[in-house]
């Protein structure tokens, strides 16, 4: 019986050892339902059941979607440096970006000429005012 309890008693040690070191190297971002640190205090105050637990409900899956071809979808354990996403274009590099660049610039040029034009004759109908004034 002796035996056994300490066959027991190893495997408990090693398992935890296990689970522990497992926990401590996966990424933040990749453990499952619990802070990373929650596991580490559930797997060493909870002996057997703390490593059974991050064995089953806290360890990363293995994702199935690391497999050629196969697509993204929301929700499905993807971090987002992994995440398959359109390739980003600098402003430079982007003709929508420097189409509606073009097309600010026209309207903003437009603006301008009407409030130059607007002030022109603002200042044309003060010179009026002040000419009659004197006169």
């Amino acid at each position: 019986m002796v035996r056994l309890y300490g066959l027991l008693f190893l495997i408990d040690l090693v398992m935890l050892v296990w689970a522990l070191i497992d926990c401590l190297s996966t990424d933040e971002y990749l453990v499952r339902n619990l802070p990373k640190v929650a596991w580490v205090f559930i797997i060493l105050l909870f002996s057997p059941v703390g490593w059974i637990a991050w064995f089953v409900a806290g360890r990363p899956q293995q994702a199935a979607t690391a497999r050629a071809g196969a697509q993204w979808r929301p929700g499905n354990g993807f971090p987002e440096n992994d995440r398959p996403r359109a390739r980003q274009l600098a402003p430079d590099d982007d003709p929508e970006f420097l189409r509606n660049l073009a097309k600010t610039r026209r309207a903003d040029e437009e603006m301008f000429s009407k409030w130059e034009a607007d002030l022109r004759r603002r200042e044309e109908e003060l010179r009026r005012r002040e000419t009659k004034d004197s006169e």
